[in-house]
């Protein structure tokens, strides 16, 4: 009974405002992932792929390479989800595995010229929708 009652508490008049802001931004994220769908579909990749890509080009330490690991954390997969989806973009032609030249453990994935050019052709379609999110986040 209490979860009932916890769930079906109609949401107070102070937090309204908020919950539309809360709808709002939800919608803008929709908006912004349908766009990356179609933007990525146009460049010749899976939504997925351009994803792996973008995750890769944009590593956060600079190095435009990323591990398993690393994709896996970034991504909220299972490594055997983000192994096969490197390997798929692999036999694409689009990544490629280079091993650390420091730690035979540790291979990297980086973008292939024609991965980087695909990739490159989404991101520059999207640049509008990228500033339209931020300008709407920075009015939240």
């Amino acid at each position: 009974m209490r979860i009932a009652r916890r769930y079906s508490r109609p949401v107070q008049e102070k937090s309204s405002a908020e919950v539309r802001r809360a709808a709002a931004f939800r919608v803008a994220l929709r908006e912004f992932v349908r766009e990356s769908e179609h933007a990525a579909r146009e460049a010749r990749l899976t939504p997925q792929r351009y994803l792996l890509l973008l995750l890769v080009k944009g590593a956060e330490d600079g190095t435009e390479r990323a591990t398993i690991s690393e994709l896996c954390r970034r991504l909220h997969l299972a490594q055997s989800t983000v192994t096969e989806l490197v390997n798929r973009a692999a036999d694409a032609g689009l990544v490629r595995r280079q091993a650390s030249a420091t730690d035979g453990r540790v291979v990297y994935v980086e973008l292939t010229d024609e991965g980087d050019s695909r990739f490159a052709e989404a991101f520059e379609a999207l640049a509008g929708e990228r500033r339209a999110l931020r300008r709407f986040v920075t009015k939240l």
